[in-house]
């Protein structure tokens, strides 16, 4: 106990006169949480600049140009002569979509003649793409679907007959997991904890790398007793305190800030972020051990949580991937976390299934243990001093 404390001590003196890590723990985390949340607080784009090429000059393409302004993401502030002018304006970044109306579309729809309204996208950005075309799309059915009643009830339909018949089969969708489609829901779920798991690496790795940069190692393990389990957990255990409480800042921002809904257990969702820490707390051992190189070590961690990101199933599901990605996900810790944050946060999953998420980050945990002999042997070996 007594080289326990005196570990503590020690580190909580380094902290101290490095500045760096006080960037690490505490000023870097807490701009990136305010950072996002400020560039993400709308949750839905919204006046998405869009122009309209009208050579059709009718009643109608007025009426259905209004509609498709009034919905929320839709902005249409450009108007063209020709088709070759708007498809400049769209390469120029003027306007994101282009809706054009040939001529002759209201006469051809008056004749009972079918005519096509056409959309032109910028998919460049996927997703400004699919919410323009979405909404935009949804806007000309609702106008085509009215057109089609009116002309059924001009018949002698009655209005429950035109519409049984316009809408045959009605599809009645409900959202179950995020049922706000709010874009900041999305990424904040994943950029907020690629955060975390970032800078808890980079101070794992600093708080060891630095021993070995400034000749330090065998002080540390003789204040530990010669302990590398000692020296380890006296040393993690501060920034394991400092990186919980930054957890617990981004679930003020998650949930008070920005409004993600919480439909499960908090003390649930604090565990399995405490947990994640440790278990890349246990990378970060595993990549000082195994290259023995602090700038080396500081890149792969970099590389490693981002990676992480693309194959924890948030953005492109797992079930969906290749076998070399599914099993190539399964070596992020996150992947398994984040099933366990949704679970709890949108979903309302029962806490069993949470608790099985937590044995697959206790392997990752367990996996550094492994290595701590050859940690140990590192701190004791002269020729790593001022090299890593």
């Amino acid at each position: 106990m007594k080289e326990f404390i005196d570990i503590i001590i020690r580190e909580l003196r380094r902290i101290r006169k490095e500045p760096v890590v006080y960037g690490i723990i505490f000023l870097a985390p807490v701009f990136s949480f305010f950072l996002i949340a400020s560039i993400f607080k709308t949750g839905v784009p919204r006046d998405l600049p869009v122009g309209i090429v009208d050579l059709d000059a009718s009643s109608l393409s007025r009426k259905a140009a209004r509609m498709a302004d009034a919905t929320p993401i839709v902005k249409i502030n450009r108007s063209y002569i020709s088709l070759l002018e708007a498809r400049e304006a769209i390469e120029h970044g003027e306007v994101a979509a282009v809706l054009y109306f040939p001529k002759g579309t209201e006469r051809n729809i008056l004749r009972g003649q079918q005519s096509s309204i056409v959309l032109y996208v910028n998919n460049a950005n996927v997703i400004k793409g699919s919410l323009l075309s979405s909404g935009i799309q949804k806007t000309i059915q609702t106008l085509s679907t009215g057109i089609k009643i009116q002309m059924r009830l001009k018949t002698g339909e009655s209005e429950k007959e035109a519409l049984a018949k316009t809408m045959p089969v009605k599809i009645n969708s409900e959202l179950l997991s995020n049922p706000f489609l709010n874009y900041s829901y999305f990424i904040t779920f994943v950029l907020f904890p690629v955060m975390l798991v970032l800078f808890s690496m980079f101070a794992t790795i600093y708080a060891i790398g630095s021993e070995f940069h400034y000749g330090t190692s065998i002080e540390w393990m003789q204040t530990a007793g010669n302990s590398i389990v000692i020296g380890l957990t006296g040393k993690l255990l501060l920034y394991t305190l400092f990186n919980s409480a930054t957890a617990m800042l981004m679930n003020y921002v998650l949930f008070k800030i920005i409004g993600a809904p919480l439909h499960g257990s908090m003390s649930t969702l604090f565990l399995s972020e405490l947990l994640l820490i440790i278990s890349y707390q246990s990378i970060a051992i595993i990549l000082v051990a195994l290259t023995a190189n602090l700038r080396l070590s500081l890149s792969l961690a970099s590389a490693y949580s981002l990676l992480g990101v693309t194959y924890a199933g948030f953005s492109f599901p797992i079930l969906a991937m290749p076998a070399a990605g599914k099993f190539f996900s399964r070596i992020f810790p996150i992947s398994y976390w984040i099933e366990s944050f949704v679970g709890q946060s949108l979903r309302a999953a029962p806490l069993a299934e949470s608790f099985i998420y937590f044995f697959y980050l206790g392997f990752f945990i367990i996996l550094g243990v492994f290595f701590l002999p050859r940690l140990k042997y590192i701190s004791f070996n002269i020729n790593y001093w001022g090299k890593i």
